[in-house]
């Protein structure tokens, strides 16, 4: 199953480029020279009065009723899931969620305050090139080499760290989520239940989708989890 992955790894989307077409106008004709018609002078016009603003509140549509599920067919031995949605509204997806988020807020912080101080060295070295000695201009030289490449080392490891806690945390989401998935297969005495996303479904009835069942299930477990 690959739904937390989607949800907690960096997704990477294709850039369209989009290139814009100049049109050239056609160059006009060029009018014969002669006496041009006066122009007449423009007519006054009255002022228009602009209605007051009406104050009665204009009635406003009534709410659509929300669609109702599809009960599940009668008899079905198959049914799906949307993992992707089980990720994001299940209590556990969410959770998750919030731990990457954490930590990127923490390594974030980090790397910004260390490319603060690679610039603002390189400021000094900039504007003080003229009054600095030239062993200390080379001093502060090989100061900004060495931060310059702790700085990328931090930002690959900080990539590295990631993918590996999402990793952790995607496998944990499984190890809890499996077992509430074939409790509802066993239940329903289905065959098999497959995840829409990843399958390759293109139609399927409405009714076969228990992921909002599944979801229900695992936030009632995961809350009684908690409560041992």
């Amino acid at each position: 199953m690959k739904s937390l992955k989607a949800l907690i790894m960096f997704a990477f989307t294709g850039v369209l480029g989009l290139t814009s077409l100049t049109l050239a106008g056609a160059p006009g004709f060029a009018r014969s020279p002669g006496i041009q018609p006066p122009v007449p002078p423009p007519v006054a016009q009255p002022p228009v009065t602009q209605p007051p603003p009406s104050t009665k509140p204009e009635p406003q549509a009534p709410p659509k009723p929300a669609p109702q599920p599809r009960p599940f067919p009668e008899g079905a031995r198959i049914a799906y899931i949307d993992m992707q949605a089980i990720a994001s509204l299940s209590a556990e997806g969410k959770a998750a969620a919030a731990k990457i988020q954490d930590w990127e807020k923490k390594v974030n912080a980090d790397l910004t305050e260390k490319n603060k101080t690679l610039q603002g060295s390189r400021t000094k070295l900039q504007q003080g090139s003229s009054v600095l000695s030239d062993q200390a201009r080379v001093q502060l030289e090989k100061d900004i080499e060495k931060m310059q490449r702790d700085f990328q080392f931090a930002q690959q490891d900080a990539q590295t760290e990631r993918t590996e806690f999402a990793n952790q945390l995607q496998v944990e989401f499984q190890e809890k989520l499996n077992p509430v998935i074939e409790q509802v297969r066993t239940e329903k005495g289905l065959l098999m239940i497959f995840s829409a996303r990843e399958s390759g479904v293109v139609s399927a009835d409405p009714g076969l989708d228990l992921s909002a069942e599944v979801v229900k299930r695992f936030d009632a477990a995961a809350k009684a989890a908690t409560k041992k």
